[in-house]
């Protein structure tokens, strides 16, 4: 989203104190956000793999980071075409979101890079935002335009798409959010919800058994950037302020503040049970009782 409008509505927001959500059980007690580092760029799309490894994406400074267990940090991969979402294939690979790149890539754990897709109807898209990867394998992923690259709309408009299990074809699947952003399922793949940073509200809908979606509902009025869920299926939303958690009904359970405006969030370490945060130029991070949902 534009910096100086996420920083205008930072400013003017009261957020609710994260002690509301200790005593709603999800962290765990006494817990604090930590700034595990600072002085990025503009961090995004934090993810992380089953052995405690979190990567993450420093977008201004063109780099993919990998931070080890026991904490420390290094360059995955860069330069990185500033990669925005992060997410795991079903084979444990990273899967990137380039946005100058203007395609959805694949690292392996041998480090090759290989192309996932990059375009539509013979046209590069816009600015691959986020992904989300269905239990059949299919990806689902957004493309607005925010910074990267300068330019017009490769595509005629800001769409949300879905890459075939067999990762042979692209097809548009939503076509009439402004602006979509953050993007995740549940996992029995029967739900997705998406974000528009525009409209300022997360949408629910139904993935039905072609891959195709129905049934769109509003699921919060409030936007988010990147998000994701924990165990109890509960929406983790990155907006003014810090972190609301939604229960699947829709309903703010929880609120986490966090002292820079977070851009995205995800489950991480050894155990799954710490919630990282990239905001802004720092990592933070946060005990919880609750792992993400797998």
């Amino acid at each position: 989203m534009n910096n100086k409008i996420a920083l205008v509505l930072y400013a003017s927001v009261l957020s609710v104190s994260s002690a509301l959500a200790q005593d709603a059980g999800l962290i765990t007690h006494g817990a604090e956000v930590v700034e595990v580092q600072g002085g990025f760029g503009f961090l995004e799309g934090p993810v992380s793999t089953r052995d405690g490894i979190l990567y993450f994406t420093d977008i201004d400074n063109n780099v993919v980071h990998r931070m080890h267990p026991g904490g420390q940090i290094e360059r995955a991969y860069s330069p990185s075409q500033h990669a925005n979402g992060l997410t795991l294939d079903l084979d444990g690979s990273l899967l990137i979101c380039e946005q100058s790149g203007q395609r959805l890539t694949k690292l392996d754990s041998a480090g090759n890079l290989t192309v996932v897709a990059d375009g539509f109807n013979g046209q590069p898209f816009n600015s691959p935002n986020d992904a989300w990867v269905h239990p059949n394998g299919s990806i689902y992923f957004t493309d607005p335009r925010y910074r990267y690259p300068d330019g017009d709309l490769a595509q005629p408009g800001e769409y949300v798409y879905r890459i075939s299990p067999d990762r042979q074809s692209v097809e548009a699947v939503i076509l009439d959010i402004p602006k979509p952003n953050g993007i995740v399922g549940t996992e029995d793949g029967r739900v997705l919800y998406l974000a528009s940073t525009e409209t300022r509200k997360i949408y629910r809908y139904d993935i039905n058994v072609d891959g195709s979606l129905s049934n769109r509902s509003e699921f919060a009025d409030q936007g988010s950037d990147g998000m994701t869920l924990d165990e109890h299926g509960n929406v983790y939303l990155t907006w003014v302020g810090g972190v609301s958690i939604r229960n699947p009904a829709g309903e703010q359970i929880e609120f986490i503040e966090t002292p820079q405006m977070p851009a995205n969030v995800g489950f991480g370490g050894v155990d799954g049970r710490t919630l990282y945060m990239t905001a802004r130029t720092s990592l933070y991070s946060l005990r919880m009782n609750v792992r993400a949902s797998r």
